[in-house]
């Protein structure tokens, strides 16, 4: 039985369309001419930071704190409208739930502002460690208490990051359709064992991982 589930942050609990309008904002860009530039990367399997490339910002680094006073955190308006509610369904399936993601740490409190309340929360930033790394998922693991991770699913909307990492470490990976990552990836799910395109879905069909 799946007795574990971990859920990834960005375009699985968190709809980015306010971050990524921020930084476009900040750079004097439009918000179509950034995702435009997002999707050219993520299209070309190039890392998110590559977007800053392909716009001529290198010194993107330094933009970082006023992205983020502009921004604001997470706020109530970023939350997919399945994202609390699952958290719920799952923990009255009999299932305990994590929420482990590449993130700053200023995060966590954030996401528990806004009422979650899982049995375990950290931010990569929190853990040293970040995905596609290895050692990102030996750590979730030893957060979550060191069960099989064959009892463990893990819930990301990357193929690279969420998926094929996951898979890696033994972890049951669950692939969610939703955001540009998921969306510009065609068919190609990097052998998930489940994918799904919310996470109502998830709720319902994680039974089929139980075995």
């Amino acid at each position: 039985m799946i007795d574990w589930v971990v859920l990834d942050v960005g375009e699985t609990l968190i709809d980015e369309t306010r971050v990524w309008t921020a930084w476009a904002q900040e750079l004097g860009i439009t918000p179509l001419t950034f995702s435009a530039a997002l999707g050219a990367a993520i299209a070309g399997g190039q890392d998110h930071r590559a977007v800053f490339d392909l716009l001529g910002v290198p010194d993107w680094h330094r933009h970082g704190p006023a992205v983020e006073a502009r921004f604001g955190g997470f706020q109530a308006v970023d939350l997919y409208p399945d994202a609390l509610s699952a958290v719920e369904h799952l923990a009255a399936q009999g299932r305990k739930v994590a929420i482990l993601a590449n993130q700053p740490a200023r995060r966590h409190e954030q996401l528990l502002a806004l009422g979650f309340r899982p049995d375990v929360i950290a931010m990569s930033e929190e853990m040293g460690v970040a995905k596609p790394d290895p050692a990102f998922f030996v750590r979730s693991l030893e957060l979550l208490g060191g069960p099989d991770p064959r009892t463990v699913a893990y819930v990301g909307d990357r193929v690279d990051n969420d998926v094929v990492a996951s898979r890696a470490a033994g972890i049951r990976p669950v692939w969610i359709r939703r955001g540009p990552w998921a969306r510009l990836r065609g068919d190609t799910n990097g052998d998930a064992e489940l994918v799904v395109w919310s996470l109502d879905e998830l709720v319902d069909r994680l039974p089929e991982l139980d075995r």
